[in-house]
C-alpha cells in the first residue's frame, strides 16, 4: 500500500512538473528546408539532466540552411553540431543534394550518410567505404537521390556505425505531399480552436497552422489528414563509450610527418559490453524534453518532446528508432493507428484506398525503424462527463447541449468548448459523487486529495469543459467559488489545483505520461523520473496551443 501511495505521488508530481515547465513550450515537428542541404559532423558537448555534459558527435550546419519549418517557428537554429541532427524537409518529387563535410577529429576517421529507402542518384568528392561512399577527415563527399514518395525515414552513419551512431550521427528525413489525397481533401484545419474562458469568444488570431504538409495530410489518402504533429527519436548513450572515444582522441598521436599521419592516428573504443545509462527523445531526457525547441540551455540539443492537443484533433506522430537497442515507447490515452513504416504506406491489398496499419498499444521504435501513426483522444468511456456539465449546479457555463453525429460525438459547431464530446458521456457530472458511486456504475471513484498528491503539486482539474480554469481553483456551490477543501461534498467539484504547480490562469487539462514501457529507461543514471518520458497534455479549447517556439 505505502508503494502504491509513493509512486501515485511520484506521478502526481510528474503531472505537476509537466504543467509547470510547460507554460510556452510546446513541442513540434522543426526542422531546415530546401533541396540542397550543406551538413558537418563535429564534436560537441550534450547535456543531461543529471548535470553531465557527454562528449558526442552529431550532424549539423555547415552554414545558415535554405529555410526553417515550420514557417510560424520564429526562434530556429541549426547549430554546426546537434543531436539529433537537422532534420530535413522535402517534397515528393525534389531532386535532394546533401554535402557533408568531415569535421570530426582526425583520429575517428573517415564519416558518411546512409539514407535507407532513397535510391542515390550520384555521389562524389568521397572514397569508397565498405555500405557508401565516406568523407575522409576535413573533406566533403556529396549524395543525390530524388524523394520518390512521401513518408518518415532515419538517416544515419554508414560507417563503423557500431561507434559513430552512438556518438550521435544519426537523423530524420521528412518527405511531404506535393498533391491533395487521392480519395478526396482534408477538412480545413480548425486554426480558431483556441476559445477565451467565457467560452463564447474566439481570442484574437486563434491558433497557428504548425503542419508542415500543406495538403492536410501526410501521405495521398484522406485517411492520413491530421491536425497537429510530432516527431520523436528514441535514442540511448552509453557514456562509458563516449569518455574512452575521448580520451583516445585526446591522447592518440595524428601529428602529420612529411604529409603522412602515423598508423597510430586510430581509435580503437570498445562498444561491447553495451551498458546505457541515458535514454533520450529528440536528443534529451526528461524533464528537460518538456523545454523549448531550440531553448538556449541546450545549445546541441534543439527538438523537445512536449505535444498538446485538444480533444478530438488528428495527433500525427512520427517515431523513429535511433541507436542501438528497441524502445517500446507507449502513448497513455489511446492506441496508435499507423499508418506507414518507413515511407510505406500500409493499403489493403483488395482496395487501395483502405488502410491496413495496426493499431498498437505501445509502438516499438526498433533501431532504423520510422512508424508514422495517427493519435487521437476524445473522452470517450470514461463514464463521466469530461466538460464538467451538471444542469443542476447553476453554473451557467454547465448547461452545454451535446448533440450526437453519425459516431456520436459533438461536432455540429466547431467552435464550441465541447466541439467533439462523447455524448454518451453527457450529463453524468464528476461533481455530484466526487468519491465515486459504483453502485451506480460511475462516474469514476477519486481517492483523498491528501494521499493523492502533494500539497500544491496536484495535478489539475479533470475537466476539460466550459469554465475548467474556474473549476480548477475549488469546489463549485450554485457556479460559485468556495473555499479550497480537499473534499467539498455532493454539490461540490474536485479538489483544487495546486497554485503554483498549474496556475488556473493557465492551463488545466489532462495530462498523460508518454514513455517507455522499459521502466529501466524512464532513468537518467538510473535515477527516476528522468529517460524516455514526456506528457501529453489535452488542453481544453479555451487554451491555445502556441507552438511558434
Amino acid at each position: 500500500m505505502k508503494k502504491a501511495i509513493l509512486k501515485t505521488r511520484l506521478l502526481a508530481t510528474l503531472v505537476a512538473l509537466a504543467t509547470m515547465l510547460t507554460a510556452t513550450a510546446f513541442a513540434a515537428a522543426p526542422g531546415i528546408t530546401g533541396t540542397t542541404f550543406n551538413l558537418q559532423a563535429a564534436p560537441a558537448y550534450v547535456n543531461q539532466p543529471d548535470g553531465q555534459m557527454v562528449y558526442s558527435w552529431g550532424y549539423g550546419c555547415a552554414g545558415a540552411p535554405a529555410g526553417f519549418a515550420p514557417a510560424l517557428n520564429t526562434t530556429a537554429t541549426c547549430s554546426n553540431m546537434q543531436v539529433p541532427g537537422p532534420t530535413l524537409i522535402v517534397h515528393v518529387g525534389d531532386a535532394v543534394t546533401v554535402n557533408l563535410t568531415n569535421n570530426l577529429p582526425v583520429a575517428a576517421g573517415n564519416t558518411s550518410i546512409l539514407f535507407p529507402g532513397f535510391t542515390l542518384s550520384s555521389t562524389s568528392g568521397g572514397v569508397q567505404g565498405l555500405l557508401t561512399a565516406e568523407a575522409a577527415p576535413g573533406t566533403t563527399v556529396t549524395y543525390q537521390f530524388t524523394a520518390m514518395t512521401p513518408g518518415t525515414r532515419a538517416y544515419y552513419s554508414g560507417t563503423q556505425g557500431d561507434l559513430q551512431v552512438e556518438m550521435g550521427l544519426y537523423g530524420v528525413i521528412i518527405v511531404l505531399p506535393t498533391a491533395a489525397p487521392t480519395n478526396g481533401s482534408c477538412q480545413p484545419h480548425n486554426t480558431a480552436a483556441g476559445l477565451n474562458n467565457s467560452g463564447t469568444a474566439l481570442l484574437a488570431g486563434g491558433e497557428g497552422d504548425f503542419r508542415l504538409s500543406t495538403t492536410g495530410a501526410a501521405y495521398n489518402v484522406v485517411q492520413s489528414c491530421y491536425d497537429r504533429e510530432y516527431l520523436f527519436q528514441f535514442s540511448e548513450m552509453d557514456p562509458n563509450i563516449h569518455a574512452q572515444a575521448l580520451a583516445q582522441v585526446n591522447s592518440v598521436n595524428c601529428t602529420a610527418v612529411g604529409g603522412v599521419l602515423p598508423t597510430t592516428c586510430k581509435l580503437d573504443v570498445p562498444t561491447e559490453p553495451y551498458h546505457p545509462a541515458y535514454f533520450m527523445i529528440n536528443g534529451r531526457s526528461m524533464p528537460d524534453d518538456m523545454d523549448a525547441n531550440y531553448a538556449p540551455e541546450y545549445p546541441h540539443q534543439p527538438y523537445n518532446g512536449n505535444p498538446h492537443m485538444h480533444p478530438g484533433e488528428m495527433v500525427l506522430l512520427r517515431i523513429v528508432g535511433q541507436g542501438r537497442w528497441q524502445h517500446p515507447f507507449h502513448e497513455h490515452g489511446n492506441h496508435v493507428r499507423i499508418l506507414a513504416r518507413d515511407g510505406n504506406l500500409i493499403q489493403s491489398v483488395s482496395d487501395q484506398n483502405n488502410l491496413a496499419g495496426p493499431l498498437l498499444f505501445t509502438t516499438t521504435t526498433t533501431p532504423g525503424l520510422a512508424m508514422d501513426g495517427i493519435f487521437y483522444w476524445t473522452g470517450r468511456g470514461l463514464n463521466w462527463d469530461a466538460y464538467a456539465h451538471n444542469p443542476n449546479s447553476g453554473d451557467p457555463l454547465a448547461t452545454l447541449t451535446c448533440t450526437p453525429d453519425a459516431n456520436g460525438y459533438n461536432t455540429g459547431v466547431a467552435t464550441a468548448v465541447n466541439y467533439y464530446e462523447w455524448c454518451q458521456d453527457h450529463n453524468k457530472p464528476l461533481q455530484v459523487a466526487p468519491f465515486g458511486d459504483v453502485s451506480g456504475g460511475g462516474p469514476a471513484t477519486l481517492p483523498d486529495a491528501n494521499i493523492l498528491t502533494n500539497g500544491a503539486w496536484y495535478g489539475g482539474s479533470p475537466y476539460l469543459g466550459p469554465n475548467a480554469t474556474l473549476r480548477a481553483t475549488g469546489c463549485l456551490a450554485a457556479g460559485t467559488p468556495q473555499t479550497n477543501s480537499p473534499n467539498c461534498g455532493a454539490t461540490g467539484s474536485t479538489p483544487p489545483s495546486g497554485t503554483i504547480a498549474n496556475p488556473p490562469g493557465s492551463e488545466a487539462g489532462f495530462a498523460f505520461m508518454w514513455h517507455s514501457h522499459n521502466e529501466r529507461e524512464i532513468t537518467t543514471n538510473n535515477i527516476f523520473p528522468g529517460g524516455m518520458m514526456m506528457m501529453m497534455l489535452v488542453d481544453s479549447r479555451e487554451f491555445p496551443i502556441d507552438e511558434s517556439n
